[in-house]
């Protein structure tokens, strides 16, 4: 089954950091392009970046350059979102997504189900 499943939200306090796990199964991410999109309540979806390995292209919101950065570690088919410097309008469910095109260009084919990033004054 193909499936993507987050971990690792939870509540902060403004400044703070945290890290998001996303782990793939049923697909590699080396051959899809990886996104992290957010919804905060009342508000619609947003991309937060999108990567591809394949060229090492990135993009990053404005709102989170120079604080959020993906990264995938040595462990096979995870990546993860580190979060610098959180502000509580971060707050939202964050979810991680996947496409053989960049999710945050034509939307992805993957989602996974979400985890809540609570970011307190």
């Amino acid at each position: 089954e193909v499936q993507l499943v987050e971990s690792g939200g939870g509540l902060v306090q403004a400044g703070g950091s945290l890290r998001l796990s996303c782990a793939a199964s049923g697909f590699t991410f080396d051959d899809h392009v990886i996104g992290w999109f957010r919804q905060a309540p009342g508000k619609e979806r947003e991309a937060v970046l999108c990567f591809s390995s394949r060229d090492n292209r990135a993009y990053y919101a404005d709102s989170v350059k120079g604080r959020f950065t993906i990264s995938s570690g040595n462990v096979k088919n995870m990546v993860y979102l580190q979060m610098n410097s959180l502000k509580p309008e971060d707050t939202a469910v964050y979810y991680c997504a996947a496409g053989l095109l960049s999710p945050c260009v034509v939307g992805a084919d993957i989602w996974g189900q979400g985890t809540q990033v609570t970011v307190s004054s």
